[in-house]
């Protein structure tokens, strides 16, 4: 997807709303330098064999930050990866799981590779003696470094990441939490696939709800008949779409690498979806028409606009014309510093990726948790909770001499993993914006816009865990 250069870096851009949150807060230079600063770099070389040659691959692991441990981050595969990239999305991991107050630093891995022009084959071996590197250094583990999928990487490559990280550790009790993202057959979690499109709906949900808010940007409460613009049909971008538009939002265009389609009405996103894994596109999707640049559908009239593709999508040279009231960021760093203030000044509300895609890391979490305790979740209290609600329902009917129908009977169902999952990641999507919230709404001269509250709530959040540790006043 094109770009146009910022004169900043992507770790530079990080540093910048670092920096733009940490004058606003009374804790010294030391303690903030810390927090800032990458802890730890691990830049690797390795040979594979590719048919008759051998290839060098480069290949990173950044831990930012070890306020908490396990470190926690994506794998990323990509020709474009570089350690600015690995370094900037491992800082944002330490914040976002900060917001969410999961108990983690972040960090971030990457290799620098294309996934579609590896065979299986070649991918299983990059990623088995990517994960070796990691273990000869000490760069993963369940109490250490836990990895999860990322951009190019999904449950198959987590599941070669445990079985390596198994060999080498023969016997190790919780060898499972080393990564997460995994298989369910391999000691994933229901839900976890979803999880950032399904927090990312979670999120936008709740502060649409809030009619004061969304009075002041000139929409009405509510998900429902807003007008969205999702670019990206990954991941996230997919599970993000079909979910606003479950809860009623009219999905008008989606945006993809080669090309965009719109509807005014309405697009199908599960049509579109299917219609791109049929053919490789998105472009000519039954019931939309194809726009004529793939990056046209970024600045159509719309309510929320969703990039959920790659970091600086919507620069210096796209921001002026971005006709959205919010920017929900779904992908990791898709607005530039210069965007920024653009769309800030334009009074536009950027909901920032440190929140609103946390979904991700928070299920991920959830993952670790059922590693370590070694059961499903729902498996000791589902049946429990069962008979006890049968059991309120059958007092109920003979005090009222009523019957209760069977599809009504049905509701009182004991919570499966997948129920417990998603109650829990809606939990934490609701409760982490608030503190954002209220840090706006306090500091309204220190604090102008959600993306600065952000960082200046996960700012606090870190400060308080170092100096728990006694090191810093």
């Amino acid at each position: 997807m094109a770009t146009q250069r910022s004169k900043y870096t992507f770790f530079e851009n990080v540093e910048l709303n670092f920096d733009r949150a940490a004058s606003t807060l009374p804790l010294s230079k030391g303690l903030l330098d810390q927090i800032k600063a990458c802890n730890s770099v691990y830049q690797m070389r390795f040979p594979i064999r590719v048919g008759n040659d051998i290839e060098v691959i480069e290949a990173y692991r950044v831990q930012h930050s070890h306020h908490r441990v396990p470190c926690k981050g994506g794998i990323r595969f990509s020709s474009y990866v570089n350690q600015d990239e690995v370094m900037a999305l491992a800082a944002l991991m330490t914040y976002k799981c900060a917001i969410v107050d999961v108990p983690f630093g972040g960090a971030k891995g990457g290799v620098k590779i294309s996934p579609s022009k590896c065979s299986t084959d070649l991918l299983e071996r990059i990623t088995r003696r990517y994960t070796t590197e990691l273990i000869k250094k000490n760069f993963i583990g369940p109490a250490i470094d836990v990895p999860a999928p990322d951009y190019g990487t999904g449950e198959r490559e987590m599941a070669w990441i445990l079985d390596t990280y198994a060999t080498f550790n023969a016997g190790e009790i919780d060898a499972y939490g080393c990564v997460t993202g995994k298989p369910i057959s391999s000691g994933g979690v229901n839900g976890r696939t979803e999880a950032t499109g399904r927090g990312l709906c979670y999120g936008l949900k709740e502060i649409c709800s809030i009619a004061e808010d969304m009075n002041a940007i000139g929409l009405t409460p509510g998900l429902a008949g807003k007008r969205v613009i999702v670019q990206g049909l990954g991941n996230v971008g997919y599970h993000a779409a079909k979910f606003l538009q479950e809860e009623g939002a009219i999905i008008i265009a989606i945006a993809e690498y080669n090309g965009s389609i719109y509807n005014k009405d309405g697009i199908d996103v599960e049509a579109a979806y299917q219609h791109r894994k049929a053919t490789g596109e998105i472009l000519n999707c039954p019931g939309a028409e194809n726009l004529d640049a793939r990056n046209d559908a970024l600045t159509l009239d719309c309510d929320i606009l969703v990039p959920a593709a790659l970091e600086s999508q919507i620069h210096e040279g796209n921001a002026p014309h971005i006709k959205a009231k919010i920017v929900a960021e779904g992908a990791n760093g898709p607005v530039t510093a210069e965007a920024e203030d653009i769309l800030n000044e334009r009074g536009i509300m950027i909901v920032p990726d440190i929140y609103l895609n946390a979904g991700g890391v928070t299920v991920s979490y959830f993952e670790w948790l059922k590693n370590l305790s070694h059961v499903n979740f729902g498996r000791m209290d589902k049946r429990f909770n069962q008979g006890a609600f049968s059991n309120i329902i059958r007092t109920i009917e003979s005090m009222t001499g009523r019957n209760v129908q069977a599809e009504q009977r049905a509701l009182l169902k004991g919570a499966d993993e997948i129920d417990i999952v998603n109650s829990g990641l809606e939990e934490t999507m609701i409760s982490s914006y608030y503190p954002l919230r209220e840090a706006l709404k306090q500091n309204p001269k220190d604090v102008p816009n959600l993306r600065t509250a952000a960082f200046r709530v996960a700012i606090e959040r870190v400060a308080v865990a170092y100096q728990s540790m006694g090191i810093f006043p």
